[in-house]
């Protein structure tokens, strides 16, 4: 009995929708963000140590959730603290454990991204994960880090199905390799821009000029607004943005949210951190984001660096090196420019989804870069547009 719930569990760990290989990420369809160079995956785990874990729940036809765990790097998160910090676009959702992360700029877990109704089971399994652990065995106080969007209208949401095999199998299956996108893991059940939404990731590096620092974005897309894509307005082309008179319900006010996370290799302290998540946001409103009263929009960011880790036996202080304010302004156009791409990764990769009755199409591509082309908006990187010298 054992080795069939192994054999189960492993379909739904970091399995994509179908189809989903099929779909081409934004930059390989000739959307090219910004003027920074990605990473090798153009991926969060382009910076160094951090891993991506995921499970997709898949059950019936009702339950469409996930989990995508982000870990910091390899060692145990809570005896190799990485300083971090949270920035709030707009505070509506259940983020779990922000108070000691803001008050100490540090966090001692990895971070969980969930549905809202499941942060709780997830914060549980976690927590019991990490106390097991080797040299954990005095700890009587841990602060899981879980954030959440909500899928409730593919997913059933109120029955909470997220177990804790769940949890231990994206903690467990992390890797520092590509990372799956679309509607996997905690994508699974969410909706932006009235599209299939769910995770996406890019990076940037930059040049040595720059300190040559590495900038990893992942996010949960479940938000809305007028989506649109290297300046073109392709949510009103295609006929759906939100306040439309004929159409009714939160989805179209723009309601739901986004979870964002940021990872680097530069040292920086917390109340750096604290600003390049704040970038973050540009890059979120760069794609139509409306940031509306029921939406949740969280940017969570850390430094991977070894020398700004913190380690909760020592008894003398680190000597913490901090990068100077000036050194930040490259990180900034980074960031904005990952979080942008990471967005857009999540609608390209994301494929049509039918659960508790409901039906989500995935962005229409074909339609998507018409517009794109009508606008000029395509491959800056390898052609002008018409009339330019």
């Amino acid at each position: 009995m054992r080795i069939v719930f192994l054999i189960l569990l492993l379909l739904v760990i970091d399995t994509p929708a179908l189809g989903a290989q099929e779909r081409p990420r934004a930059r390989e369809a000739g959307v090219v963000i910004g003027i920074l160079p990605p990473g090798p995956l153009n991926a969060i785990t382009d910076v160094d140590g951090v891993r991506v874990g995921q499970t997709t729940v898949v059950e019936g036809d009702s339950v469409r959730t996930g989990v995508t765990a982000i870990l910091p790097h390899g060692g145990n998160a809570y005896l190799e603290r990485v300083p971090a910090a949270l920035h709030v676009g707009n505070g509506f959702g259940k983020l779990l454990g922000v108070t000691q992360l803001r008050e100490l700029g540090e966090m001692e877990t990895p971070i969980l991204l969930t549905c809202t109704l499941c942060v709780w089971n997830a914060a549980n399994a976690m927590a019991d994960w990490m106390l097991a652990k080797p040299g954990m065995q005095d700890v009587r106080s841990i602060n899981p880090i879980v954030g959440e969007t909500n899928d409730g209208g593919l997913n059933a949401i109120r029955t909470r199905p997220l177990r804790a095999e769940h949890v231990v199998a994206a903690l467990e299956g992390a890797t520092s390799g590509p990372v799956r996108e679309g509607a996997v893991g905690a994508g699974t059940g969410t909706v932006a821009f009235g599209w299939k939404g769910g995770i996406g990731t890019s990076s940037r590096r930059l040049p040595a000029a720059l300190g040559g620092w590495t900038v990893g974005v992942l996010v949960q897309t479940n938000y809305g607004g007028v989506l649109t894509i290297n300046g073109a307005p392709v949510g009103r082309e295609l006929g759906r943005y939100i306040f439309q008179p004929q159409l009714e319900g939160p989805r179209d006010r723009g309601d739901g949210s986004v979870m964002i996370v940021v990872a680097t290799d530069a040292p920086l302290d917390a109340r750096n951190l604290d600003r390049v998540a704040s970038r973050a946001l540009v890059g979120l409103a760069r794609t139509g984001a409306t940031m509306t009263n029921g939406s949740g929009d969280y940017v969570l960011a850390f430094s991977t660096a070894v020398q700004v880790r913190r380690d909760p036996r020592a008894r003398e202080p680190a000597a913490v090196r901090d990068l100077p304010n000036e050194a930040a302004t490259g990180l900034f156009q980074a960031v904005a420019e990952a979080t942008e791409e990471a967005i857009l990764n999540s609608l390209f990769r994301a494929t049509t989804t039918t659960g508790s009755g409901m039906t989500v199409e995935a962005l229409p591509l074909d339609r998507t870069l018409e517009v794109l082309r009508r606008y000029n908006a395509l491959g800056w990187d390898r052609t002008l547009p018409p009339g330019r010298p």
